[in-house]
């Protein structure tokens, strides 16, 4: 070990203090996971993400994403629109903080949502710090308040009025710094497509809309599902010849924990189950999905003895026996998930 010892100080001088949003462009990796296509596309649902908050806490029913030339992302929805006041702790408006503040937000215990979605729940502030500049208008309270940041997250200029209107909602605009995503700034639709889509399901009511501005002509996909995730399944098993006609689908809220389950057997012999907690796809399952395939099989078993199609003394049915030719879609929105 002596002679692999690195001749180098170590003091004060050595120990760096990143500031602000300076630590997200030094690793963007620790926030995004990556700077390739599947982190430049994280971008958009950060930004999403924050949207679909205000719909699950009653505020928003419509969400729109749209990709303009030169790979610009504008996200728009017709929520609350960000506090704009200034906020107590950093002197700054609460617009300017949630944009440059990491892990400011509304998500963190201070009331403003029971829960919320995203997997890193890193936010708009890491959007704006990898972002070449970004753009933000609310509108609230009858006014039109506006902010552009450059190089990473730096403000412009303060917020400002700009207008008046009549409605709400939040407009954020932003383009990918291809000094950061040096792989790639060009975003896919057919990914953006496919995720817009699988966020209506889960999100019943909710209707978002995709738009590409980049090349005539403009393509343009709406999704609103009235039925949620009884829908998804359907939409699942369309190639497929259900057993029943009839989708099951239960639903419940305990202690804040919201739980629904949309099921339907198909005459093919895998399983497809896929499990969800707050949007997020949990493809390594959890005690979520582990409790549905007990309580499944539990169930199953009790109504074949119950009915006479086991003899009590007989063998029970196991789970693969129970989930064979099963399409089922398990949605948790928690309070407090641990992935």
């Amino acid at each position: 070990m002596e002679e692999n010892k690195v001749e180098h100080s170590y003091d004060e001088s050595d120990i760096q203090v990143l500031e602000g949003l300076e630590a997200v462009r030094k690793r963007p990796g620790m926030y995004i996971g990556t700077t390739s296509a599947r982190g430049l596309h994280h971008l958009v649902w950060e930004i999403v993400d924050n949207s679909i908050d205000e719909a699950l806490a009653g505020f928003c029913n419509e969400i729109k994403v749209i990709l303009e030339k030169g790979d610009i992302v504008k996200v728009i929805d017709n929520g609350r629109g960000m506090p704009t006041g200034k906020h107590a702790k950093t002197g700054k408006s609460t617009v300017e903080t949630i944009l440059t503040v990491l892990h400011a937000g509304g998500k963190f215990g201070g009331g403003g949502y029971k829960v919320s979605g995203g997997l890193h729940g890193v936010g708009a502030s890491v959007v704006n710090a990898l972002s070449e500049w970004l753009e933000v208008h609310v509108h609230r309270e009858g006014h039109i308040y506006y902010q552009r940041f450059e190089k990473g997250g730096v403000p412009v200029s303060d917020l400002k009025i700009i207008g008046d209107c009549d409605d709400t909602g939040t407009i954020v605009s932003f383009k990918a710094d291809p000094l950061i995503f040096n792989e790639t700034t060009v975003y896919d639709y057919d990914t953006l497509n496919q995720r817009i889509r699988e966020l209506a399901f889960l999100n019943k009511g909710l209707k978002l809309i995709l738009e590409d501005h980049r090349n005539e002509p403009y393509k343009k996909n709406e999704y609103h599902y009235e039925g949620g995730i009884k829908e998804y399944v359907a939409y699942l098993n369309r190639n497929k010849t259900a057993i029943h006609e009839e989708i099951i689908y239960v639903e419940d809220e305990i202690d804040d924990i919201k739980v629904e389950v949309g099921m339907q057997y198909n005459d093919g012999y895998q399983p497809n189950i896929y499990s969800f907690c707050n949007n997020i796809n949990t493809h390594e399952g959890g005690t979520h999905e582990e409790g549905f395939r007990l309580a499944l099989t539990r169930v199953i078993n009790n109504y074949a003895k119950n009915n006479n199609f086991l003899k009590k003394d007989e063998e029970s049915l196991n789970g693969d026996d129970c989930r064979e030719g099963l399409t089922a879609i398990i949605s948790v929105k928690h309070p407090d998930p641990q992935y």
